[in-house]
């Protein structure tokens, strides 16, 4: 079938009467000036600005010893350059990418040196590995592989509470649970179970008694209980025990005995139940301390 003169050249026109304001921008800019600043390879080392690689890279180092008798500083990267360009790594199904070395300056400290001297250092470049470039399109060849990077939403560093709105448990009991999410490192979930037992999940894993990861933090047994509960302190004598009051506790308690002030009246009678009324009454007293039987202490 023949055509047209018209057909084959797609002759269009346009009826259009405003003129165009501004010529469409090149599209990928953003992507290709952001990873050039990332990049920073046309810049001279002492002329980087606080910008992506170099920020990172000062944001880990330095690197002190346990001891602190050693020191590593980072001083500068240098980027080389790409064995085969776009087209050779996708056929050899490589990556399009450049080798990183870093240079390192390791700082020794005198160990018999009150005021930290300088012992020895030593610089030396390093290499950290390959890092992928992005070719003129904005796209990263990955393993022969053209590839994009999409967009993705970063959830801020903070601590973050929430419940399951009763749908866990057949009871309609709330399971709260917080997520604490740092700038950099493992996420850690705390949840409760319908018993009210509080685990711990590292990175979403299999979930922990959060006793283990307290535990892990050097927290001892005492230490522990007194994070999530109140604790009494008693004097024990020969004769007598001697609770340090903390009257406001007491609210809500049914009294094992008569508590009295200094003057001997009695503030609450045996068996009677303690009132907002009591602890003021206590409070206005001065007691502080409070004489107990035997069988209070031990249960």
């Amino acid at each position: 079938m023949a055509y047209s003169y018209t057909e084959k050249k797609r002759i269009r026109k346009d009826f259009g009467k405003l003129h165009r304001a501004m010529d469409i921008p090149y599209l990928l800019a953003t992507q290709v000036e952001s990873y050039k600043k990332f990049m920073q390879d046309k810049v001279e080392p002492a002329e980087r600005i606080n910008k992506g690689l170099h920020t990172a890279f000062q944001s880990v180092f330095p690197i002190t010893s346990y001891s602190g008798n050693a020191s590593l500083e980072y001083v500068s990267y240098r980027l080389g350059k790409p064995s085969f360009n776009v087209k050779e790594c996708q056929l050899r199904s490589v990556t399009y990418a450049v080798p990183l070395r870093v240079k390192v300056r390791l700082v020794i400290y005198d160990k018999d040196s009150s005021n930290k001297a300088i012992k020895d250092i030593k610089e030396q470049e390093v290499y950290m590995g390959e890092i992928p470039l992005m070719t003129d399109n904005g796209t990263f060849v990955i393993n022969g592989i053209e590839r994009v990077v999409v967009s993705q939403l970063h959830r801020s560093p903070g601590v973050f509470f929430d419940h399951d709105k009763g749908k866990t448990h057949s009871s309609g009991k709330l399971l709260y649970s917080a997520r604490v999410i740092p700038m950099r490192g493992s996420w850690l979930d705390f949840e409760f179970d319908p018993k009210d037992c509080v685990f711990v999940r590292i990175d979403r894993r299999r979930k922990l008694p959060a006793s283990i990861l307290l535990r892990a933090l050097d927290f001892t047994s005492e230490q522990i209980l007194d994070i999530f509960f109140e604790t009494d302190s008693f004097e024990v004598t020969e004769e007598t025990y001697t609770l340090e009051l903390i009257a406001g506790r007491l609210r809500g308690e049914t009294a094992k005995f008569d508590i009295v002030d200094k003057k001997g009246n009695i503030i609450v009678e045996e068996s009677s139940r303690i009132t907002a009324r009591h602890i003021r009454e206590m409070e206005e007293a001065g007691l502080k301390r409070l004489n107990c039987p035997s069988d209070y202490v031990c249960g």
